[in-house]
């Protein structure tokens, strides 16, 4: 049944009951980060007012993402995404605590600051992957895009309510009060995901050992045309926006008659502009197509940071927030779900995790780079830089890597039997050859098949290794090699595999000319021996 116009608003994931009081949660939970991001970014300025050191805040908070993202992701995929999600709620919960009772002591300093910062960004680490791989397991696949802008709402809807109640706290009884508040919206979050009714179905092999875990997702990610387009695109977006954000504070109290009201008002007008771009993002994705949507809000964005560095006043500044809120909301959104279409759900949570590694990483290094750029020169010059090189950048990143438009078939499908033997192997990695008879006139057309989309998809899959021999004596002779990690990581595969691979299969199959299917032999290695 094709989908009704109905289900295809931008408020239909909010009709599914879990839909909705997951989104309440992660409403919250945004409203904390932005509440503390706002009071840390503050307190700064008051303990200091060099640049830098304003910048860094943006830069404590975002790294942890990126140092810790991957880690995070593989847990997220093979631990119970519900109970997972619960400790990142109560990491948060801790770390403002903590922060709350140091400032009402009065021992904060500017070290110690960053160093909170960093540890309330570790719960932003575990969080984010986590979420955004239940995200899909919660709505049909034709609202996923409404559901990932709903959550781009949240994140700006968080981003008005976050500063204004920091705002009205930090002037009427100060910093700590944002962090204690934040402290009981965290653990309000948590009992929330305490009610969630999730059953979870641990895999039958066990759970992937970490470092397995993250290889096989960054294989995943780095054998992907698509991925690493979208990564590409993100990292640039975030690597010149974040110098907006990242000089924020000081931008408002250059403004005339500029103070902490002034800051609370900026982000509320980009909060309130992305929320308003999110109604027409449905008709945008209809009309343009991914590259030129995201080109147009890397556009936007230039337009409003050069609008921020050339004045002085508020009357312009709203405004050119406003329109910054609009590009951040098209630009994320569009790769966001470009990123959630390419990724099956078994690498999920790491996937995203990358995704969410190059956003952090990119804001981390930006944030310093545009903060120190603002040390010796000033802050409009820094800020002009960002947005002429951001817009340069996408333009060339839409002309190395083209979208290709295309979308492989991420169904799974269970169709290959797994392979079943007595006494499976304990201990040493298996390899897997796989013998293809080939016409030798259609020889080239085979290697270029297998050295491309058939080696990509065998890494993807989470193979330790992949290699194509050609028979020297017997031209129309192919041999394909495949190392596995180990037996059980051999049968993890057989899960793997999706609608895109089958058609992959049905192609490799095409060329081969035996009387029976290719021949398949797997041995376990008991030993190798490299020369000198």
């Amino acid at each position: 049944m094709p989908p009704t116009e109905d289900s295809l608003s931008p408020i239909a994931p909010l009709r599914l009951p879990v839909f909705r009081m997951l989104w309440i949660t992660w409403l919250m939970a945004n409203v904390c980060m932005w509440m503390s991001d706002v009071a840390a970014a503050w307190m700064m300025t008051s303990l200091t007012t060099k640049p830098i050191w304003v910048a860094l805040v943006q830069t404590a908070s975002t790294l942890p993402v990126f140092l810790l993202g991957l880690p995070s992701g593989a847990l997220a995929d093979n631990l119970d995404r519900k109970r997972y999600f619960l400790v990142t709620q109560l990491w948060v919960a801790v770390v403002a605590t903590l922060l709350s009772a140091i400032i009402f002591l009065g021992v904060i300093t500017p070290p110690l600051l960053l160093a909170l910062t960093f540890a309330n960004g570790i719960g932003l680490a575990m969080r984010w992957p986590v979420f955004s791989a239940i995200v899909p397991e919660l709505v049909p696949r034709t609202q996923l895009p409404a559901a990932l802008a709903l959550n781009g709402v949240s994140m700006n809807a968080s981003r008005i309510i976050g500063p204004l109640v920091a705002g009205a706290l930090i002037a009427s009884a100060g910093s700590a009060w944002v962090f204690l508040l934040n402290a009981l919206l965290s653990l309000g979050a948590a009992v929330i995901i305490s009610r969630w009714k999730r059953e979870h179905k641990p895999n039958p092999l066990g759970r992937e050992r970490l470092g397995t875990a993250m290889r096989v997702g960054w294989q995943y990610v780095s054998q992907s045309y698509l991925l690493k387009g979208v990564l590409l695109r993100i990292w640039i977006f975030f690597f010149h926006s974040t110098a907006l954000m990242a000089l924020l504070a000081l931008l408002a109290r250059g403004i005339q008659g500029g103070d902490a009201s002034t800051f609370t008002l900026l982000l509320a007008s980009m909060g309130a502009g992305a929320i308003a771009a999110t109604a027409f993002l449905p008709r945008l994705r209809r009309r343009f197509s991914r590259d030129g949507l995201v080109l147009r809000g890397a556009a936007l964005q230039a337009a409003a940071m050069a609008a921020m560095a050339l004045t002085n006043t508020v009357w312009v500044a709203v405004p050119a927030m406003f329109l910054g809120g609009a590009a951040w909301i098209t630009t994320a959104n569009t790769l966001s779900v470009s990123i959630q279409m390419g990724l099956p759900d078994w690498v999920r949570a790491r996937g995203m995790s990358i995704y969410q590694m190059a956003i952090m990483g990119a804001s981390a290094g930006g944030a310093a780079l545009w903060g120190q750029i603002a040390t010796w020169t000033s802050v409009p010059v820094s800020l002009g830089i960002a947005a002429v090189s951001g817009l340069v950048m996408m333009a060339l990143a839409n002309r190395w890597m083209p979208d290709a438009g295309l979308e492989d078939d991420l169904t799974p499908k269970r169709i290959f039997p797994a392979p079943v033997i007595e006494g499976p192997p304990a201990q040493g990695r298996v390899m897997v050859t796989i013998e293809y008879l080939v016409d030798p006139a259609r020889a080239a057309e085979f290697r270029t098949l297998m050295l491309n989309e058939g080696r990509r998809s065998r890494l993807r899959h989470g193979a330790l290794s992949w290699e194509l021999l050609h028979d020297i004596n017997e031209t129309g002779r192919f041999v394909e090699v495949i190392v596995d990690e180990s037996w059980t990581d051999h049968l993890r595969r057989f899960d793997r595999v999706t609608a895109a691979d089958v058609a992959l299969r049905d192609r490799k199959l095409a060329f081969h000319l035996g009387d029976g299917p290719p021949r398949v032999n797997r041995c376990v290695m008991e030993s190798t021996v490299r020369a000198g």
